[in-house]
C-alpha cells in the first residue's frame, strides 16, 4: 500500500516544473530532428519513435512505462487532431475526381489486404486465426503524414495525390471497426455482420461530419468574431465536435472529423492562413507526443524473436497484399499501371497501426504483446525501406510533374459594420498576374484594389499600374461580390490577363477553391 499511496500523490508545482522541462526539451529536440528527416528523406515518425525509445527503459532515460490503455487514449486524441489537420489541408478540387477510386481502395482494398496478410500470418508464423486477423487489420491502414512527409518535394499528378489523401482519411474508420471486432472476447462475427456494421458506422460518421462541417463553416462566415485568434480555436473545436458527436452516435468519429475538417478547409473562412498555421502546429505536437509515447511503451530487448516474423509479414504486405488490393479495387477505374505502381509502394504505415496494436493489449487478447512488437518492427523496417525510395520511384515512373502557375495567397478579414471584406492578396513568384495592369483585372462592380505594397513601400495604384511578383494587394469588396472578386483574382493568377478567354474565370476557382498559404 505505501507504493500505491505514493502513486496517488497529487501533482505538485515541483512535479509540474519537471514535467514542463522534460516536455519542452523533447519538443525542441523533435523540432530540430525534423531538419534531419527532411534531408535524409525519412519520415519524421522514425525520429520521434527513436526519441521515445531513447527515453524508455532500454534507453538512457530509463523510463518504465507500460500503460497500453493510456497510450491508446492519448493516441486516439492525437489521431483526431492529425485527421483534422489533414482534412483542413485537403483540396476539394483535387480530391473530388479521385473520390470513387479512393473509396474503393479504402473499403475493397482493406478487405483484400486484411485477407492476404492474415493468411500469411497464420501459415507463415503459426498465429491463430484471431491473432492473424488482428495483425492483418492493424497493418492495412495507410498513414498520410508518413507518405507526404517524403513527397513534399515531388509534385504528383492530382489524381494520385487525391487518391492517397482520401484513402488515408477514409481507411482509418473501417480498420478501427475490424480491429475492435477481432479483439472482442467471444467468437468473431460473420463477415456480412461486420460489413453491415462498417457500412452503418461509416454512414453515420459521414452524415454527422458533413452536417457539422457545413454548420460550422456557415456560422464562421456569417458571425464576425472580435479577434482573429478566435477563428483557429473555433475551427479546431468544430472538428473535434464532429468526432465526438460521431463516436457518441455509434458512428465513425474518425471519418466525421476528417469530412468536417475538409468542409471547413474549403469554405474560404476569414483569417485562413492563421487558422491553417495553428492547425499545422497542433498536428506537429500531436505527432510528436504520440510517437514519443509509443517509443517509450516499446521494450526493444523483448523484440528479438519477433523481428523475422515481422519482416516476413511485412514482405507479404508490401509485395503481395498492397499491390493486389490496389489492382482489384481500382480495376473499374482504368488507372495507368504507373500510377497503380506508385500507389502500391506508397502504402506507408505510420502512427495508426501502432496505436491500433494497443487495442488487443487493452482487451486482454492472447499474445497481444507479440502482436504489438510485430507491428512496431514492421512499421519501422518498411518505413525505412519505402520512405526514402518513394521520390525516386515517382521520378522513375515519370509521375513527378513540373509545378504550374502558383496560386495566390489570399486572406480575408470581415468588415462587419461596412458589410464588406478586406482581401489581402500576395502575388507569388510563379503567378501569371505578373505584368497585368490593375484595370486588366476587371474586378466586379463593388470591388477595387485600394493599395499595393511593393518592396516595403505602399502606394495607391492607378488603373495603369503594372503588378509584379512579390506585390501585396489590398482589395476591398462588398459582401455580395466577395466570392466573385476572389474568383476573378485567382483566375487572373492562373491565366493572366487572358483568363476570361481561357475559360478560367469559373474553372476551379469558385467558392470551393482552396486558399493558398494554408
Amino acid at each position: 500500500m505505501p507504493g500505491l499511496a505514493r502513486r496517488e500523490q497529487p501533482l505538485t508545482v515541483h512535479h509540474l516544473n519537471q514535467l514542463l522541462l522534460v516536455c519542452s526539451l523533447v519538443l525542441l529536440v523533435a523540432v530540430a530532428a525534423v531538419r534531419i528527416s527532411s534531408r535524409s528523406g525519412l519520415p519524421s515518425l522514425l525520429v520521434y519513435l527513436g526519441i521515445g525509445i531513447a527515453m524508455g527503459q532500454d534507453g538512457v532515460g530509463n523510463v518504465h512505462f507500460n500503460n497500453a490503455e493510456l497510450t491508446q487514449v492519448i493516441g486516439y486524441a492525437a489521431l483526431v487532431v492529425i485527421l483534422a489537420e489533414g482534412g483542413l489541408g485537403t483540396k476539394w478540387k483535387e480530391i473530388k475526381p479521385a473520390l470513387p477510386a479512393a473509396t474503393s481502395l479504402a473499403l475493397v482494398g482493406i478487405a483484400v489486404s486484411v485477407g492476404v496478410t492474415a493468411t500469411a500470418a497464420h501459415y507463415l508464423i503459426g498465429l491463430e486465426w484471431r491473432q492473424a486477423l488482428i495483425i492483418g487489420a492493424v497493418v492495412s491502414s495507410t498513414d498520410a503524414a508518413a507518405v507526404f512527409s517524403v513527397l513534399r518535394k515531388v509534385p504528383l499528378p492530382a489524381r494520385v495525390t487525391g487518391i492517397l489523401e482520401a484513402e488515408s482519411g477514409f481507411n482509418d474508420a473501417p480498420v478501427v471497426i475490424l480491429v475492435v471486432a477481432f479483439s472482442t472476447a467471444g467468437p468473431v462475427e460473420h463477415w456480412y455482420v461486420l460489413l453491415g456494421e462498417i457500412t452503418l458506422e461509416l454512414a453515420i460518421g459521414a452524415a454527422i461530419g458533413l452536417a457539422v462541417g457545413w454548420l460550422g463553416s456557415w456560422g464562421l462566415r456569417h458571425v464576425a468574431l472580435p479577434a482573429s485568434g478566435l477563428y483557429p480555436i473555433a475551427v479546431m473545436a468544430i472538428a473535434v465536435t464532429a468526432y465526438a458527436a460521431g463516436a457518441l452516435a455509434h458512428g465513425s468519429g474518425f471519418l466525421a472529423v476528417y469530412l468536417a475538417a475538409m468542409m471547413l478547409g474549403n469554405a474560404k473562412l476569414p483569417h485562413w492562413p492563421a487558422t491553417r498555421g495553428f492547425a499545422e502546429g497542433l498536428g506537429w505536437i500531436a505527432q510528436i507526443g504520440m510517437f514519443v509515447l509509443l517509443g517509450v511503451l516499446v521494450t526493444p530487448h523483448e523484440m528479438g524473436d519477433d523481428i523475422v516474423p515481422a519482416l516476413a509479414i511485412g514482405l507479404v504486405l508490401t509485395m503481395v497484399a498492397r499491390p493486389l488490393s490496389v489492382v482489384i479495387s481500382l480495376l473499374p477505374f482504368r488507372i495507368p499501371w504507373q500510377e497503380q505502381t506508385l500507389l502500391s509502394w506508397a502504402g506507408l504505415r505510420g502512427a495508426v497501426p501502432i496505436i491500433l496494436a494497443t487495442i488487443p493489449m487493452v482487451s486482454g487478447i492472447a499474445e497481444s504483446r507479440r502482436i504489438f512488437n510485430i507491428v512496431f518492427v514492421l512499421v519501422v523496417a518498411y518505413t525505412l525501406i519505402q520512405g526514402p525510395t518513394l521520390p525516386w520511384l515517382a521520378r522513375k515512373l515519370r509521375l513527378g510533374e513540373s509545378e504550374g502557375a502558383a496560386d495566390l495567397g489570399i486572406e480575408s478579414a470581415p468588415l462587419e459594420r461596412l458589410r464588406g471584406h478586406l482581401l489581402s492578396v500576395a502575388i507569388p513568384k510563379g503567378s501569371r498576374m505578373h505584368g497585368v495592369e490593375v484595370a486588366e483585372l476587371r474586378m466586379p462592380s463593388g470591388a477595387a484594389v485600394t493599395l499595393v505594397v511593393r518592396d516595403g513601400t505602399s502606394f495607391v495604384p492607378l488603373p495603369t499600374t503594372v503588378l509584379r511578383r512579390g506585390d501585396e494587394l489590398l482589395v476591398v469588396a462588398t459582401d455580395p461580390v466577395r466570392d466573385a472578386a476572389e474568383r476573378r483574382l485567382r483566375a487572373v493568377g492562373q491565366g493572366g490577363k487572358l483568363a476570361g478567354w481561357l475559360g478560367l474565370a469559373g474553372n476551379g476557382t469558385g467558392p470551393h477553391s482552396r486558399h493558398s498559404g494554408q
